[in-house]
């Protein structure tokens, strides 16, 4: 009888989760994020634009995405004078934001613009605010589905995209993506710069990373590969032990796989609070 009822609650159980699971629709596919943040450390908040490239595989008059904790200001779908304004439905729940629109978006490629703003929580996921000698910093730990509280996406391992990612913030602190930095401009409000970052490979939303603050780094290479390790200002000279390693790491398992590090760069982040230790993000380990 025992292996009976273990059958039942083993059924039972995955009754129960599958009638819980929340996956979005399939008829829409993201293929490439430009996603840009207004970083405000002082208040602790943040605000962000969106375009999500995407493929339709069948007309649709309605986007879901995923959205947990952020106010979506407005959002449009399709491109230029054919862009039609979205009526947007959040079910906070689901952690779902649902855009619709009155003409149909037809098979084939089509753009998503969204504005949203949220805050820099302190719960440790997210896009959450971190605290180290009277600084603050805004840093992002997505894995496994918590990108959706910085920007509404595609947050599901399976819906792979690449990003382009830029951060506004404060002229004094810097920050720290996935892609390299293409540009460094001052503005566009006074006190702020604004840094670009190159466009990331194919991945899933959790593998975003954002540190932006008040970090400080040591610079090195190996194999024609810029690796860097930064901290809060005080703890930077630590670093050094850490930089010499993953040179040496690099340049190892460049020849023991016989696949050259694939990403361009490398910057190792150290984080005064992040609940998972460490997390492993194309180019920007956290």
């Amino acid at each position: 009888m025992r292996p009976l009822v273990l059958a039942f609650v083993i059924i039972g159980f995955s009754i129960a989760a599958s009638s819980t699971a929340q996956q979005l629709p399939g008829s829409v596919r993201p293929d490439h994020y430009d996603v840009a943040f207004v970083v405000d450390l002082q208040h602790e908040r943040f605000e962000g634009s969106e375009t999500i490239r995407v493929h339709a595989s069948e007309p649709v008059t309605r986007v879901v995405l995923n959205a947990a904790d952020l106010r979506v200001r407005d959002a449009t779908i399709g491109s230029g004078g054919g862009a039609q304004k979205a009526d947007t439905a959040v079910d906070a729940g689901k952690q779902t934001v649902t855009l619709t629109v009155a003409r149909v978006i037809p098979r084939g490629t089509a753009d998503i613009h969204v504005r949203f703003s949220g805050t820099l929580n302190d719960q440790l996921r997210g896009f959450y605010i971190s605290k180290a000698n009277n600084r603050k910093y805004a840093v992002t730990q997505f894995e496994s589905s918590d990108a959706r509280r910085a920007f509404p996406c595609f947050d599901e391992p399976a819906f792979k995209a690449t990003f382009a990612v830029t951060v506004t913030l404060d002229q004094k602190d810097t920050a720290i993506s996935n892609g390299r930095v293409l540009a460094d401009t001052p503005g566009p409000g006074a006190g702020q710069h604004t840094i670009k970052f190159a466009v990331s490979p194919k991945m899933s939303s959790y593998l975003v990373a954002i540190a932006a603050g008040d970090f400080q780094c040591l610079s090195g290479s190996a194999e024609n590969v810029p690796i860097r390790v930064c901290a809060t200002p005080e703890k930077r000279e630590l670093g050094r032990i850490a930089l010499g390693e993953a040179e040496r790491i690099l340049r190892f398992y460049n020849g023991y796989y016989a696949i050259k590090y694939p990403f361009g760069k490398l910057d190792i982040v150290a984080v005064q609070d992040f609940a998972a230790r460490a997390m492993e993000q194309p180019a920007a380990i956290l």
